[in-house]
């Protein structure tokens, strides 16, 4: 049989802070406080424990007006940007018009060259009279008027860039290559040449000059040996 003195001393403890029999609350034992408190406090903490740290919303004061100045900061750049991308598309816009316009008016103007020489010879040959003759001055002055220049004189520089040389001679008379005849007149537009002169050129002789020299020397001293004799 099993001794009464060795059975486990069984404790119930009621931990009901409501008492069932008054229904009022009873006051927590000591021991218990202390679970309680150890429960609460968080690991590491205790009365000492350092406090949370305050929420990004709160622990930053943003102004309201430095946030609309930023915006209107962006906003400014951004229409700056827009105004110059604009004035930039315009331009490019009237200089492509420009480019085209300049380019139809060059072309006309180039079909007509063979007729601005038919009238050039015409007028040379003196046949160039009457309503025929007040016809072509219409035509070569519309012409002129769109930008289409002549170029090509007797007397002008020789230019490789805008003459042709097809003849070529030599005289003591001139100190450089020399524009000396025009077979085909020459037209530009602008700064395009549509088609170049047909040019006569006449380079520098210094073989003539210096003959023409030694040649007027003999003849001074000449009349001094006859002279002597």
């Amino acid at each position: 049989m099993t001794n009464p003195e060795e059975q486990p001393h069984v404790v119930v403890r009621d931990r009901r802070r409501i008492d069932p029999e008054t229904g009022q609350v009873r006051q927590a034992a000591p021991d218990e406080e202390a679970r309680a408190e150890a429960v609460a406090e968080p690991e590491g903490g205790g009365k000492h424990a350092a406090p949370e740290a305050p929420d990004d919303a709160q622990a930053v004061a943003v102004d309201p007006s430095v946030e609309l100045k930023a915006q209107l900061d962006e906003r400014t750049a951004d229409l700056q940007r827009l105004t110059a991308e604009y004035a930039n598309y315009r331009k490019r816009v009237e200089r492509d018009r420009e480019l085209v316009i300049t380019t139809a008016k060059a072309q006309v103007a180039g079909e007509l060259l063979g007729v601005l020489d038919d009238v050039e010879r015409a007028g040379a040959h003196g046949d160039l009279t009457g309503a025929f003759k007040a016809v072509a001055d219409k035509l070569v002055s519309a012409l002129h008027g769109t930008g289409l220049e002549p170029f090509g004189h007797e007397g002008e520089e020789f230019d490789p860039s805008v003459h042709e040389a097809v003849q070529h001679s030599t005289s003591p008379d001139v100190t450089g290559p020399t524009v000396t005849a025009v077979l085909r007149r020459g037209y530009r537009f602008g700064e395009r040449v549509l088609r170049p002169a047909l040019v006569a050129v006449t380079d520098h002789e210094p073989a003539a000059e210096q003959a023409a020299g030694e040649q007027t020397e003999e003849t001074a001293e000449k009349p001094v040996e006859e002279q002597q004799d």
